[in-house]
């Protein structure tokens, strides 16, 4: 395999590990937990997981440990830093004692359902250290929600020896790592289940989930593209470019990536819905900072949009979650089948509360279209298909020429998302997935189960973070999911009242009336720590760093 100068350096680098995991450990525990909602019901369904203590290791004293085999499932979206996950759970397991042995199931979930694996030894890891993506196993999107699949996997994890499982992933996957902790630990098969917290997204986070991994990566990589568009943007003069960013359930890259780069407009999906603000709504205020910046002779800017801002908006929102309704089969709990597209649009119309008709009638036939026939495989609209730069620009030269206030209105339109999935990890990601498998196998070499391994304390240097474990129950509550309530991981949503969106708040007028773009280049490796070791400006300001 060729490599590039950059990978072969970075394969020599050694991500750093907090102090208190570079020897022997104790598991310090805290008081019972509880979920964050719905407590008798999760209670109910988690008996053998639930209540369980958050970890925190502290030196310990050493003991002579025997080999233990350990399995490992990437699962759902790429995230940078998913390969030092898996290399350090390696270092993690062979540092217990070094006839351990890792193996990785490919693509996902469903590698362990089919029987799919590989064994993970010393020579492929040495290849994927500090690197992107997860092709060292492959990832994929499997549900394991299902007793026929937990069965077949205790087939394969017996056969190998197997007596814990790592499943690095995001809310979904981790709500799904917790109900096989429960079925396992419930048969008593003796097969621990511990997960990690990846989603580029950031909304996988809580009091004791700081960030989720590869959230820091992926800002920093579109960080540096709309900082580029900004220097072209502030070159030529002459476009207004419409940025649509990872995100479908939270803002938080949106948000992020303002702060980087202090764009002209930033819109944040929760602001939207919090106010209650309607798409005409949205399209004014954009229209009137198009037009104040014309009425200067700026009539170039950039707009910052989430992914996910149609699904926010109030009115559609409550569309979206009746088509989600009336589009799933009750008794099976799967998407309706229809002959045609026209006989699905038919069916909607006749189905829906005449006011979200009234609703869906009022958008652009195309928008409309995609929200009644495009579904992914569980039967939700694919809100990451709507094409809502386009749809905002469209509507925005629409009202500014009915007003007459802005004579010049040029766009290019852009969406950033597998640009960010993928790309080598940066030293704070590279520092926090390594100690995140590292502390896995702590979690297993202490004996838990259902847990989630976590990282806290990654605004100081990496020597004094803090490692232990979460209760994946602790972050749970009930949600209506394809017309039926469904234990889950809470998502974590844009605080109005946090720091890092009053900072935005305060200077977002500035931003737009001003051109104050901040260009902020490639992400670093080598050099200055405050060049190549700073975390998040999320994390700075929810930390006061």
């Amino acid at each position: 395999m060729t490599k590039s100068a950059l990978q072969i350096a970075r394969a020599a680098y050694q991500p750093k590990l907090p102090k208190a995991l570079q020897g022997p450990v104790s598991a310090k525990e805290g008081a019972a937990t509880q979920s964050v909602g719905d407590q008798a019901k999760i209670k109910e369904l988690f008996p053998n997981t639930y209540g369980l203590p958050v970890i925190e290791f502290v030196a310990g004293e050493a003991q002579k440990q025997e080999p233990i085999n350990v399995g490992v499932i990437l699962s759902g979206g790429q995230a940078p830093g998913g390969h030092n996950v898996i290399s350090g759970l390696f270092d993690g397991v062979k540092s217990i004692n070094p006839e351990s042995k890792l193996y990785g199931f490919i693509l996902g979930p469903g590698g362990l359902v089919d029987h799919n694996y590989m064994e993970l030894t010393s020579d492929i890891i040495d290849e994927y250290r500090n690197t992107g993506g997860f092709d060292i196993i492959g990832s994929g999107r499997t549900k394991l929600e299902k007793e026929e699949q937990f069965e077949k996997g205790i087939e394969i994890l017996r056969q190998l020896g197997i007596k814990a499982l790592v499943i690095i992933g995001g809310d979904d996957s981790n709500t799904n790592a917790c109900v096989l902790a429960e079925y396992y630990a419930a048969k008593k098969y003796g097969v621990q289940v511990i997960g990690c917290p990846k989603t580029i997204d950031g909304d996988l986070k809580n009091e004791q989930i700081e960030t989720s991994f590869g959230f820091d990566t992926a800002c920093k990589t579109y960080s540096e593209l709309i900082g580029n568009i900004q220097r072209d943007c502030n070159s030529a003069r002459k476009y207004w470019h419409f940025i649509k960013l990872m995100g479908r359930s939270a803002s938080h890259i949106a948000l992020e990536c303002a702060l980087q780069t202090q764009p002209n407009i930033c819109l944040v999906s929760e602001e939207v819905e919090a106010k209650g603000m309607s798409l005409d709504d949205v399209v004014n205020y954009i229209a009137d900072i198009v037009a104040a910046r014309a009425a200067e002779g700026n009539n170039f800017g950039t707009v910052l949009i989430p992914e996910g801002l149609i699904e926010f908006i109030p009115a559609i929102k409550k569309l979206i979650r009746e088509l989600n309704e009336v589009l799933t089969d009750p008794a099976t709990g799967e998407p309706r089948e229809f002959e045609s597209a026209d006989a699905q649009i038919a069916f909607v119309k006749k189905s829906i509360a005449k006011d979200n008709r009234a609703v869906l009638e009022s958008l652009p036939e195309d928008v409309a279209r995609q929200l009644c026939l495009d579904r992914d495989p569980h039967g939700n609209v694919q809100v990451s298909l709507i094409e809502t730069e386009k749809l905002l620009s469209r509507m925005v030269a629409k009202k500014l020429k009915e007003t007459h206030r802005a004579p010049k209105f040029s766009t290019q339109h852009h969406f950033f998302g597998y640009e960010g999935r993928c790309a080598a990890p940066s030293n704070y990601d590279a520092d926090y997935c390594y100690s995140l498998g590292f502390n896995a196998s702590r979690l297993i070499a202490a004996g838990k189960t259902g847990y989630m391994s976590i990282i806290r304390n990654t605004t100081a240097p990496a020597a004094e973070w803090i490692a232990g474990g979460v209760p994946i129950t602790m972050m749970m509550n009930i949600e209506r999911r394809n017309g039926a309530d469904k234990p889950v991981i809470r998502k974590a949503l844009v605080e109005l009242d946090g720091a890092p969106f009053k900072f935005f708040a305060a200077h977002r007028d500035e931003w737009a009336k001003q051109t104050s773009y901040v260009y902020p280049g490639p992400i670093q490796y080598f050099g200055p720590t405050e060049v190549c070791d700073q975390p998040t400006k999320t994390l700075q300001l929810e930390q006061a760093k």
